[in-house]
């Protein structure tokens, strides 16, 4: 005889209404037990122990009671450190228990439940199930009530950690006839059969709305307890899969706002489990033609505000920002003599020109969303018409600063591209706050990924007040210079001393354009590269010769952009590592642990002056460098736009870059790092990756 009840679990969960009853009257026999229970012995099958698993089964009866139909059992399952086995519904791979009840006496037959699950992920793919331990509760029909009973099983199950094991147990209870109920049985099984999920609203939570596209499931539910950290496991026929679902909590916790990726929609009935801690319930779901309303933003958002604004204040000492700073520097130096009113609004305007950028990117970004394009940050950096607009802009800012177009500092548009006389250079110094917004781009300080993963993975609201933030975190020394304009007088008065800085500044601005002509190399070809470099000499040329600079200026600017929209972009056809790398492969992560190899991922771009400062200063560098050269060192080149590495990314709740993480046979997950890379983190990383 064999009794299939996980294939029917697995299913469309028939029959789970009537084992719900039948659990709750177990409940009632467990809680007899624990009050008048005996301290005799239960029922103990042989205990098996696999290469993985440690397995038994038990019941709470010593004995068939007179006229007993039923007998209330477990199988316990005990795993080895980090092996997992699977649900009744896995994941995207795996398999559930497989049990066959061939050679058992008078039992007509056995129902099996699933406690709740937990979520497990490797090499980014979902799965659901159980570690360290689970008892699966049992639910055994006798053909003849009160006779003895001789229980055989046979149990297949997939075992997984780094790799995966089929495990077979084959287990033995003999149930004599008589009677005795042991209360420490009682107590495991009744602690296991509360991790069951209900089929209703029996935990207390229900669902609101639900809708699935061909994209996306979306789940909004109510609790009348605040949820405190709540998971969903969806399951529609044998061959559905889900990704990680992104959870928003609101009114207190007990409203909970939920998408999940659709990566397989499968086809019959949707049934989802609801699980926080302890309490669990599995809904028959009804779909909704229209997608629920995200809730509004919650309390939780300020404290991710307030780490992006520590993350823009950051980002003014990165070396994207650094060149830009040098145009304020000598505007402020300009700017010692005049009066308390001129600087602080100066200063302001700068301010302003900063979050007027990133209130405008946070719709930009808004907009290419909605519109189903992946976006991240620093992306804009991939497009070659951005890169040159960016070229022809920081030529003629250091044109300004090395004096070859008579436009003053102080009094004019930083630019050159117009004399502002009536705002008193206002103008300029918005302008100026803008470019340096727009230079903070490509570098990603501390704090700046975890509050862009926030911004990307909620709502339009949540992506202003993210980006707002961030230009207020970038704009706080200016806006700490117009609160005490008088910081301006501790600087030196001007003198010729000032000639030379402004040559200094203006030449690390052609050194800044120097390098986004690289990027611009790596991003449309090389031919582009040199012509843009060219027309922008030519533009330096003219501007020396005293040309007019807003004719000059604009005719720079003009031709710049021509040639990148006209002429096609001739890429390689692969993406370049540096030397001592390989190309990135997720599917060779996997390959490598597996073999038992620690990995190096290292997402990197042109346009990212982190990474080139992570590179210079650690990984090319001893002791990392020879430790890299031992392991599998992969290299993701993201100058270029790749659906493949911002899957990538995604899959590993980052939307920018630097990354680098490491993966082996003690974190086959992955270990992700900081984006500024010391030498004791990378270190510390590989040799805790390595560990077996």
């Amino acid at each position: 005889m064999s009794v299939t009840f996980a294939s029917v679990v697995r299913g469309r969960l028939a029959g789970l209404k009537s084992l719900s009853y039948e659990l709750s009257m177990f409940r009632i026999l467990i809680l007899i037990a624990l009050l008048f229970g005996a301290p005799s012995l239960a029922a103990t099958s042989n205990t098996v122990q696999a290469n993985t698993v440690t397995a038994r089964l038990v019941t709470v009866e010593d004995g068939v009671g007179p006229g007993s139909e039923t007998i209330s059992a477990g199988l316990q399952l005990v795993l080895e450190d980090g092996w997992k086995t699977y649900w009744r519904s896995p994941g995207e791979v795996g398999l559930p228990p497989d049990l066959s009840w061939d050679g058992s006496g008078n039992v007509a037959s056995v129902d099996l439940a699933y406690p709740a699950p937990s979520r497990f992920e490797a090499f980014g793919i979902q799965n659901f199930g159980y570690a360290k331990e689970v008892v699966y509760p049992l639910t055994v029909r006798l053909i003849k009530p009160g006779e003895p009973a001789r229980l055989v099983l046979t149990v297949n199950i997939l075992v997984c950690a780094e790799i995966c094991v089929p495990e077979t147990l084959n287990l033995t209870l003999d149930i004599p006839a008589g009677g005795g109920i042991d209360a420490e049985a009682a107590a495991l099984l009744s602690d296991w059969i509360a991790r069951v999920p209900g089929t209703g609203d029996e935990a207390g939570m229900r669902l609101e709305t639900v809708h699935m596209d061909d994209t996306t499931l979306t789940v909004l539910a109510r609790s009348e307890q605040p949820f405190l950290s709540p998971d969903i496991f969806p399951e529609r026929g044998d061959y559905a899969a889900f990704d990680r679902p992104e959870i928003v909590l609101a009114d207190g916790g007990r409203t909970m706002f939920a998408t999940l990726p659709v990566l397989n929609p499968g086809e019959g009935t949707l049934d989802l489990t609801l699980v926080d801690g302890r309490r669990a319930d599995t809904i028959a779901a009804t779909l909704s033609p229209v997608a629920p309303t995200p809730p509004a933003v919650g309390s939780a958002i300020w404290g991710v505000l307030l780490i992006a604004l520590l993350g823009g204040l950051i980002l003014n000492i990165m070396p994207c920002v650094l060149p830009v700073l040098s145009l304020k520097l000598a505007s402020a130096l300009q700017a010692r003599d005049k009066s308390v009113g001129r600087v602080r609004g100066g200063f302001l305007a700068s301010a302003a020109g900063v979050l007027v950028f990133f209130l405008g990117l946070a719709g930009v970004v808004i907009a290419l969303r909605a519109a189903g394009v992946t976006v991240g940050w620093g992306m804009q950096f991939q497009n070659p018409t951005f890169l040159a607009l960016m070229i022809a802009l920081v030529v003629l800012f250091a044109a300004n600063m090395l004096g070859l177009f008579a436009v003053n500092i102080g009094q004019g548009a930083m630019t050159g591209m117009a004399k502002i006389g009536g705002s008193g250079g206002w103008g300029g110094d918005f302008t100026t706050g803008m470019f340096a917004a727009v230079m903070a781009t490509p570098c990603s300080a501390p704090f700046i990924g975890t509050a862009i993963t926030y911004a990307l993975t909620n709502g339009p609201t949540e992506i202003v007040a993210v980006f707002a933030a961030m230009g207020v975190g970038l704009s706080l020394p200016y806006l700490a210079v117009a609160v005490r304009p008088t910081l301006i007088q501790r600087l030196p008065r001007p003198g010729r001393w000032m000639r030379t800085v402004q040559v200094v500044l203006g030449g690390l601005l052609l050194l800044t354009a120097i390098w986004l002509i690289t990027v611009l190399a790596a991003s449309a070809g090389a031919r582009t590269a040199v012509i843009v470099g060219v027309l922008v000499l030519l533009m330096l040329g003219a501007l020396a010769l005293r040309r007019q600079a807003v004719v000059v200026g604009g005719a720079g600017v003009f031709a710049v952009l021509a040639t990148v929209l006209l002429l096609p972009s001739v890429t390689p056809a692969e993406a370049s590592v540096d030397a001592g790398w390989e190309p990135f492969s997720e599917a060779r992560i996997a390959q490598e642990v597996a073999a038992g190899n620690t990995v190096f991922v290292d997402v990197t771009a042109d346009w990212c002056l982190t990474c080139k400062a992570n590179k210079r200063l650690v990984l090319d560098r001893d002791p990392v460098s020879s430790a890299l050269a031992d392991i599998v060192a992969l290299q993701a080149d993201w100058t270029r736009p790749s659906d493949t590495i911002a899957a990538f990314l995604q899959a590993n709740d980052r939307f920018g870059i630097p990354f680098n993480a490491v993966y082996g046979p003690g974190a086959p997950d992955g270990i992700v790092l900081p984006e500024l890379l010391t030498d004791a983190v990378v270190l510390d990383a590989i040799s805790a990756a390595a560990a077996n």
